[in-house]
């Protein structure tokens, strides 16, 4: 059975929903499943824009031919090569054969890379600014490469101004017939879910997506679409103003976000000291997180949306406790920059946290780095206190 909604002239969203998926790309938690959108404009030529999970390719197969009500389909754009949206397109063509695949020329590469069939009787290879005409709908192409693969391309309607617009300003999670951003309190419950998903999948590419939103800045838009979460047709804003600050490394909160390392309790203490010490300052929002609980995609959401951050750590086999170290690990890999950083460390007889992620920070771009370290021996003494105090301090006129 179908299950589609229109979403302006001509076109239609086809997506599927998988609330059993636990991990996307085998990574990333998704306790609320995840869900996948594809788009089909039914002009005098009928297009599809991208494709859709394995998963869910049953469900997509029945909305496509419910839509397309017996006609062929002539084109397929594919914005994003990534086999989350692209695992059908085999099936595509052997139940389209005359279907044309429309793509960069990094595109065509991935596909010979991906399939064993031959695109090449298929292939229409576009560049920046070329365009496709459907009858009363003409597509233009806008290349976004390494938004977040090197292939991706986004596509703008110019007949009901939409942009279709591959990976970005996607969210986790499956979506419950509310498919637009203003059909639920998209601040309130999907908000933290977009920052994970875009820092944790795009992140590394600051850049790259803000030479994407000065594309899209120049565009009359009506609607944005994405492949993952909810379409936008209003408080574009809303959105956009947090891709900026995501892709030029800015902090959401001017507060401070700890996190923590700890084996028997006692740096967990000391985090939790200072940030009682914070508070008494007037600091707001002030979060501590147990590394080792937390997963680590949220521990890195939180990192590109506070503007201080403190790292406490115990010492473990001459090196950092593993969740920190993975911690700091991936927040390097994501190009975190831009941020006020405090240091906490314990060590028993050995202690070496301290230096180890004082080294991993001073690797990072443009990270300042407080004074004082504070440094542990086993449990929490009154040195330590005065030393959580002159951090606080610190952290607070930061």
């Amino acid at each position: 059975m179908h299950n589609v909604r229109q979403i302006s002239e001509d076109s239609w969203w086809l997506g599927a929903s998988d609330r059993r998926l636990e991990l996307f790309e085998n990574t990333y938690p998704t306790p609320d499943g995840m869900s996948y959108d594809n788009y089909l404009i039914m002009d005098e030529k009928t297009c599809l824009l991208d494709g859709i999970d394995e998963g869910v390719s049953r469900q997509f197969m029945e909305n496509l031919e419910f839509v397309l009500g017996g006609r062929t389909l002539d084109y397929m754009v594919i914005n994003h090569m990534e086999p989350d949206h692209c695992v059908v397109i085999p099936q595509l063509v052997e139940r389209y054969p005359q279907i044309k695949l429309v793509g960069t020329t990094q595109t065509f590469k991935m596909l010979a890379q991906f399939f064993d069939f031959d695109p090449e009787p298929h292939a229409v290879r576009v560049k920046e600014g070329d365009t496709l005409e459907l009858g009363r709908h003409t597509l233009r192409f806008l290349l976004a490469p390494m938004v977040h693969w090197p292939e991706v391309m986004v596509t703008f309607d110019q007949l009901t101004h939409t942009l279709y617009s591959a990976d970005a300003f996607g969210e986790f999670g499956a979506l419950s017939g509310n498919i637009f951003a203003d059909e639920v309190d998209w601040e309130q419950d999907w908000a933290d879910e977009a920052r994970r998903y875009y820092v944790n999948i795009v992140g590394k590419y600051g850049p790259q997506t803000l030479a994407l939103l000065k594309k899209v800045q120049s565009l009359d838009i009506a609607m944005i679409c994405p492949l993952h979460g909810h379409l936008w047709r209003r408080d574009f804003q809303l959105i956009l103003d947090r891709y900026a600050k995501w892709a030029s490394y800015t902090p959401e909160l001017d507060s401070v976000a700890i996190f923590y390392g700890s084996i028997y309790g006692d740096t967990a203490c000391a985090a939790d000291i200072l940030s009682m010490r914070l508070a008494e300052r007037g600091l707001r929002n002030v979060r501590v997180y147990d590394c080792s609980k937390a997963d680590t995609s949220e521990l890195v959401s939180r990192a590109f949306q506070y503007s201080k951050l403190v790292f406490a750590s115990a010492t473990y086999n001459m090196g950092l406790f593993d969740s920190t170290r993975v911690l700091l690990e991936d927040l390097s890999s994501h190009a975190l920059r831009n941020r006020v950083v405090g240091v906490m460390e314990n060590g028993s007889w050995a202690p070496k946290a301290g230096s180890l992620m004082l080294e991993q920070l001073e690797g990072m771009s443009n990270m300042t780095i407080l004074e004082p370290v504070v440094r542990l021996k086993s449990g929490v003494k009154q040195s330590n206190l005065d030393e959580i105090e002159a951090l606080a301090d610190a952290l607070a006129n930061a």
